[in-house]
């Protein structure tokens, strides 16, 4: 992998693409910095860095830390992941999009502009999200007088921003190296790190649970690395067919199937859902209604990151999501027909239905082990906390997945790139 980088380096068009994917990066670290007028920043720090809003430090995580900056690009990506999932969950319920997603190149094109359109709705609602738990909260970064007219400017600069950083990562996909969304987050994700890290090792934390926790982090790195890598091949057979005087097919080949195909997707799902109720139960659990407040202040302890119940349902949620979203994802991909359009087959399995059992049957057991792998990832946070005492550094389990994922797909893309131009013995 170290090598593939450094023979990179040496040939000049794979040069100017990390350059340029660094160049975009440094211009997205900039517009980060600069904050909108009328935002006490450190009093929002606090808010993001403070356990009582968990969704704020989630939702700071998603945009590469330019949320307790309050920038231009507060909403990061986030609203454009949202509308590719919903997207991708859509295409097979809709039959339009379904059929549009079976024309190629000018169908996915035409899904993919439908998906930036439906980042400009969810910019604004994820906007008025944000901003809302800012006025509500105690003390409230945001300025006494905040009226209509300050928030209508503030999601317009918000959305702009967002549209600013897709447009930033659509560069990096053309003319960059990896894809521009993932290297965005990447970036943001990378860019925290020194600061907790920095804040840990002076601000008093013991040193030796900090050793064990960054032991923890690194056993967690490996581990998602091979899942990740991790499938299952199922073999396929392609019957002969004779077209004139030549001779197709016959070959033996494979369909691999992932451990964990379903990547981050379960994981956002899951916290986005638990973080939800904690934050409302907190905003009502001072209700004047002395049953109606211990309801929701006993909501509110289950809700915690602090607590264990969050962690269980958090546990039973990202396995839950796990099995959904791979099914979404199997179902799109319409396998057992395909194979069948193209004379293939599994060998011992009757082409159709029968394929289709064996296909979902075999899928059922993969999910098993990448569901139950991916909720041990989720609640590892709370055990590594509550096993070192160290509290300054989030191990996000999220964010872990995000910085691994994208680093093995660039260096997958870059190796593709070298491999294209015969630097076979560099890449190993």
């Amino acid at each position: 992998m170290i090598q593939a980088a450094l023979t990179a380096l040496k040939l000049p068009d794979l040069r100017n693409k990390l350059i340029f994917t660094a160049l975009m990066l440094f211009v997205f670290r900039v517009v980060a910095h600069i904050p909108m007028p009328g935002v006490r920043l450190d009093i929002l720090r606090q808010q993001v860095a403070g356990e009582g809003n968990q969704i704020l430090g989630f939702l700071n995580l998603l945009s590469g830390g330019a949320l307790e900056n309050f920038s231009i690009v507060a909403l990061g990506v986030y609203p454009y992941i949202t509308g590719s999932i919903i997207m991708q969950i859509m295409v097979p319920l809709i039959p339009q999009l379904k059929e549009l997603s079976k024309e190629g190149d000018a169908g996915r094109k035409k899904i993919a502009q439908y998906t930036r359109l439906a980042t400009v709705p969810l910019a604004m609602l994820q906007g008025i999200g944000q901003i809302q738990i800012l006025r509500q909260s105690s003390p409230s970064p945001l300025p006494a007088d905040f009226g209509i007219i300050d928030t209508i400017v503030l999601l317009v600069l918000m959305t702009a921003g967002t549209l600013f950083l897709l447009w930033l990562g659509e560069l990096i996909t053309e003319r960059g190296i990896g894809n521009g969304v993932s290297i965005i987050i990447l970036g943001g994700i990378i860019a925290g790190a020194p600061t907790a890290l920095g804040r840990s090792i002076f601000g008093g934390e013991n040193l030796l649970g900090l050793a064990a926790f960054v032991a923890i982090g690194i056993v967690m790195i490996a581990s998602i690395v091979f899942i990740q890598e991790a499938q299952r091949r199922i073999p396929v057979q392609y019957a002969k067919r004779i077209r004139g005087n030549r001779m197709y097919g016959g070959q033996s080949t494979h369909v691999p199937m992932k451990i964990n195909s379903a990547g981050m997707i379960p994981l956002i799902f899951a916290f986005s859902l638990m973080l939800l109720p904690g934050t409302v139960a907190t905003y009502l659990r001072t209700s004047d209604v002395g049953w109606l407040s211990a309801l929701f202040s006993t909501l509110a302890d289950w809700f915690s990151p602090a607590n264990f119940p969050y962690w269980l349902f958090t546990f039973l949620l990202v396995v839950a999501f796990t099995y959904f979203y791979t099914l979404v994802i199997f179902n799109q991909q319409n396998l057992p027909e395909t194979l069948q359009k193209n004379g293939g087959f599994i060998p011992g399995i009757r082409p159709g239905r029968p394929t289709s059992v064996y296909l979902l049957r075999v899928l059922n057991r993969l999910t098993l082990a990448g569901g139950l792998f991916l909720a041990t990832v989720a609640v590892i946070p709370f055990i590594a906390g509550a096993a070192t005492g160290v509290t300054a550094v989030a191990l996000s389990s999220t964010g872990l997945l995000i910085v691994v994922g994208v680093v093995l797909d660039t260096m997958k893309q870059l190796e593709a790139q070298l491999l294209m131009r015969d630097y076979e013995s560099f890449v190993r």
